[in-house]
């Protein structure tokens, strides 16, 4: 695995916001429903579906090699721009709140959370790139299937929680029912730290190896975010602390202010790409180099 290790801390007198502070939560989707309702969804077919096929082919194995082949870095070089531009038209089949670009969605967090914290720069790039590890989609990355690169993340290798969404869908997966794999801990040790666990294969970690790979400055709650922003069992329902090390409890109170963005801020109001371009492009130049191997 590869945990965070070196980066620089946060600054220490910035702290995240409370839930009840700043982004003001809207009370329905862009479909004018409940957030992440997965019941009610009028993306119902599309969405389940996805998380069926997520479920079942997820496996410590495919984890394991899919991880080491993307792990090359070996698929392009490129700058982040360029990289969240092949978004512009990809629609997340996993989404039950929004069918707008990706392009649009990371506007729209990264405008959301830079109103609320204007001098953490930081976040808004984080915001901004939480999810550019999508273009594994795209062609130029092999296409994956969107099983394998969207939707809500989990441990692979040990017991899958209850708390996941379509958690019914695992009883096909061929470690469900592995004793190596299926008990509370599996093939990992109380308080390893997640960095020391493997996560089931999508955009998430993608995202994290090409930034720590590539020599990034970003604090390391940043590359947490990044890493563990769909990973909604564990920041969201409380599951699987036993994995967590304290650095991990550390990073996540990030994670949780984060969260509400990146969750709350999805809109068919779309942002001008062109207005904002040129602010974080400053961003990119600060903290990535000109261009990423992915």
């Amino acid at each position: 695995m590869i945990a965070v290790e070196n980066q620089a801390p946060v600054p220490e007198n910035a702290i995240p916001k409370d839930a009840s502070d700043g982004f003001v939560v809207p009370e329905s989707n862009a479909f004018g429903q409940s957030f992440r309702d997965y019941d009610a969804t009028v993306r119902l077919s599309i969405v389940e579906n996805t998380y069926r096929l997520n479920h079942i082919n997820q496996t410590y194995d495919f984890v394991k090699r899919t991880r080491e082949e993307y792990a090359k870095l070996n698929k392009a070089e490129m700058s982040m721009w360029e990289a969240i531009e092949l978004l512009d038209s990809f629609v997340d089949e996993s989404d039950p709140d929004l069918e707008e670009p990706q392009i649009q969605h990371l506007l729209q967090s990264a405008e959301a959370i830079r109103k609320d914290y204007p001098n953490e720069d930081w976040l808004h790039l984080t915001a901004l790139i939480h999810d550019v590890g999508k273009v594994l989609y795209h062609s130029k990355f092999g296409s994956l299937p969107q099983w394998a690169v969207v939707g809500d993340t989990h441990p692979v290798g040990c017991a899958f929680d209850e708390s996941i969404v379509y958690h019914k869908y695992f009883k096909e997966n061929p470690d469900y029912n592995n004793p190596a794999y299926n008990t509370k801990l599996g093939v990992y040790s109380e308080g390893c730290g997640l960095g020391n666990v493997l996560m089931s294969w999508g955009h998430d970690d993608y995202m994290y190896m090409v930034a720590k790979a590539n020599g990034t400055n970003l604090p390391s709650a940043a590359l947490f975010t990044i890493r563990y922003h769909s990973f909604y069992p564990m920041h969201t329902e409380g599951a699987y602390q036993y994995l967590m090390n304290e650095e991990d409890r550390e990073n996540l109170k990030w994670l949780q202010a984060f969260s509400k963005y990146d969750l709350y801020s999805k809109s068919s109001v779309h942002i001008d790409v062109e207005k904002v371009k040129p602010y974080y492009e400053s961003l990119i130049k600060k903290y990535l180099p000109e261009k990423l191997r992915w």
